[in-house]
């Protein structure tokens, strides 16, 4: 997709549940930017209501929201508008979920702890065509790449079977899972049971040891 210039930006769709956090972000997005219309959804399915109702430039993506994980958002927007920019927006930790963002199609990661410092050079980024990627973020890729050993087994895991293992090890039961997520204990459990034989873990306490370990949670 070519580059848009800053001249051009005309429209930014919001996508967070907290109503300050939205805020902030219009706030910065407001100084960035002159004359940009920017509309602001608390869901998931909000946020791909309003893409399949009208096209904007950019989409600002939170990761945790009440009805739906923002990957799967990001996925489902991909398949409406798949050259549409989407940002994605976390205060989760990069290495928890930015490499997974960037596959399913985002344009950039940005931790929201930083978000007031770099939005503007991050939305920048994206517009000119190019993809953000902060700089604690690529020195961890750099690193991961420069490794000599393969892969980690948890970066061999399906989107679902990673949020499964990252809600049990933040110490949620299967039940909590299920609501949390819409689905059924069964299939919470199955999802459990592939992430130890997957992972070569025996119990929810190794599980959880193992997402500490490697600074899967906070």
């Amino acid at each position: 997709m070519p580059g848009l210039s800053t001249e051009t930006l005309r429209s930014i769709l919001v996508v967070d549940d907290h109503a300050v956090v939205r805020r902030g972000l219009t706030e910065v997005i407001a100084d960035e930017y002159c004359d940009v219309f920017i509309e602001e959804v608390d869901t998931g399915q909000g946020a791909v209501d309003a893409v399949r109702r009208r096209e904007w430039d950019a989409v600002l993506l939170d990761i945790n929201l009440p009805d739906k994980n923002g990957l799967d958002v990001l996925k489902e927007i991909k398949v409406v508008r798949p050259s549409l920019l989407v940002l994605i927006l976390s205060q989760h930790g990069e290495e928890q979920y930015a490499a997974r963002a960037y596959k399913a199609g985002a344009a950039g990661y940005l931790a929201k702890d930083s978000a007031a410092e770099e939005l503007g050079v991050a939305i920048r980024k994206v517009l000119s065509g190019g993809r953000y990627v902060s700089r604690s973020f690529a020195e961890r890729l750099a690193g991961h790449l420069s490794r000599e050993a393969g892969a980690e087994p948890h970066e061999t895991l399906s989107d679902r079977e990673h949020l499964v293992l990252c809600r049990i090890a933040s110490g949620k039961t299967v039940s909590q899972i299920a609501d949390e997520l819409a689905l059924s204990v069964k299939t919470i459990s199955t999802y459990r049971a592939r992430l130890l034989d997957k992972l070569q873990l025996a119990n929810n306490a190794e599980l959880m040891r193992y997402a500490i370990d490697r600074r899967l949670v906070e």
